[in-house]
């Protein structure tokens, strides 16, 4: 079931031979091996940034319609074969195939959407104050991109990025995640099948920082992105800064939920429950810091008890499972060391807690509460299946308490009334804020966040902002 891993460089497959390192990939939820992932040599990484500048010189030049058509060609074969990618999504990231295949089936939109609006990447005219000259802006493709992407949602992350890499009219080389890395090879193959020249994306695994080393120093690479966590983020965009590459970085979260005493408590418990344990809590938008009013506290907090407590956990392949593993076994131990840090501080285990014995690396749903601000779980990004309850007051209050940390990629409020929609979603400091539902990252809307989460944006018309540079033209 589980297909065979390759490099792919200048339009070749490129497995493991004799010369080659290589790792192996497990089943997080049986830590039985899959296969083996090969690693490109420093000729290959060279070889890849080479093809790469030469597929630029022509790409560069080739039609919005070309480029759409393309695009439009990927999304069709990737729906076409969502069925067989979600199942080896699911064997090396762990998430339930219902939820490895919603993965696969919603990418294709974000393909679909850059074909539409890379035929839409519009300069103007600038009025002359000299009727001899004429004023002109013209964008223009960056060049050589370079992009590193989680394992979190291997299809996703990485799909959102060729897309708009390619549509802007650029290359790029991707180094995807070694731990889940089928989606980011059956992507390679999608886009060769539908007539994408070689060198135009080339897919390459390593060591990650020796990887990001290599490439971001590299002289043709022009633009670095990277979706991951905020300390690895910074060091990257450090290294770009030092030689002056432009990046885009959608890092870490610790996502506010603010639900006032007059929300519909079912619905933000659902909302909730159903964001927070998505993909078992690995996920950097989810709902991760639960402020909750005095007035419905209790009911709240019972009714998210129950939601939880319904989770089916078991292996992603199997029908009935609802929350598959974590995607490492050391994510559970971070788990552990969440709990046993919130038990020190008189934390209450509302439920959960504990790693059950399955067979791989699996962690209960986990709400906590009686936990101050000071707590790791209030204020250190979980990426798993837990998450604290905390009682508010007032809407100064909790406003102040939403935005004290470094973070500022989503939140989440509830409230039926308009004037706290509206304070809420005006002074939440988040790059995307959701009220009374979750709605992100859809192909038509702009993900990333502010502060430590990240600089630019994927998706919306500001998707290849950052693919882009400006040109300013004035001839007599």
């Amino acid at each position: 079931m589980y297909p065979e891993l390759f490099l792919y460089i200048n339009g070749e497959f490129i497995g493991i031979d004799g010369q080659r390192k290589s790792e192996s990939v497990t089943n997080p939820a049986s830590r039985e091996v899959l296969g083996r992932l090969p690693h490109a040599s420093a000729a290959d990484l060279e070889h890849a940034v080479a093809t790469s500048q030469a597929a630029f010189l022509k790409w560069k030049k080739s039609s919005p319609l070309q480029r759409s058509e393309i695009l439009r060609r990927a999304a069709v074969i990737a729906r076409d074969r969502a069925d067989e990618i979600a199942k080896a999504i699911t064997l090396d990231q762990g998430k339930p195939l219902a939820e490895a295949r919603a993965e696969v089936i919603t990418c294709a939109d974000h393909a679909d959407w850059h074909a539409e609006e890379c035929r839409r990447i519009y300069g103007r005219v600038i009025p002359s104050r000299d009727s001899a000259v004429r004023q002109v802006v013209v964008r223009e493709p960056v060049g050589v991109c370079a992009a590193f992407t989680p394992w979190n949602f291997p299809f996703n992350q990485a799909i959102r990025k060729i897309s708009a890499a390619i549509g802007a009219g650029c290359t790029i080389i991707l180094k995807g995640p070694e731990d889940s890395p089928s989606a980011v090879v059956a992507l390679a193959r999608l886009f060769h099948d539908a007539g994408l020249p070689p060198g135009v994306l080339n897919v390459v695994w390593g060591v990650p920082h020796e990887v990001s080393d290599y490439l971001i120093k590299h002289p043709l690479v022009r633009k670095v992105s990277f979706t991951g966590s905020v300390d690895v983020g910074k060091k990257l965009a450090a290294l770009a800064g030092l030689h002056m590459k432009r990046v885009t970085m959608e890092l870490g979260g610790h996502a506010p939920v603010v639900v006032c005493d007059d929300a519909d408590v079912d619905s933000a418990v659902q909302t909730t429950m159903r964001m927070k344990l998505r993909n078992a809590g690995q996920v950097c938008v989810a709902p991760t810091r639960l402020f909750v009013q005095s007035g419905i506290y209790d009911t709240f907090r019972d009714q998210m008890v129950a939601a939880f407590e319904t989770t089916k956990l078991g292996p992603g392949i199997d029908a009935a499972t609802t929350m598959g593993p974590l995607a490492h076994e050391r994510r559970v131990s971070e788990m552990e060391r969440f709990v046993a840090d919130a038990k020190s501080r008189g934390g209450n285990i509302l439920t959960g807690g504990f790693a059950p014995d399955l067979g791989g690396s699996f962690f209960a749903p986990t709400l906590v509460d009686n936990l101050d601000d000071s707590a790791d779980l209030m204020r250190l990004e979980p990426f798993g299946p837990i998450a604290p309850l905390a009682k508010f007051d007032t809407l100064e209050e909790v406003i102040v308490r939403a935005n004290s940390l470094p973070f500022g990629l989503a939140a989440f409020a509830f409230t039926e009334g308009a004037k706290s929609a509206h304070r809420l979603a005006t002074e939440l400091e988040a790059g995307m804020v959701n009220i009374n539902h979750a709605g992100m990252a859809l192909p038509e809307t702009p993900f990333g966040g502010i502060k430590d989460s990240g600089m630019g944006s994927e998706g919306g018309m500001e998707t290849f902002d950052g693919y882009l540079t400006t040109k300013f033209v004035t001839q007599i």
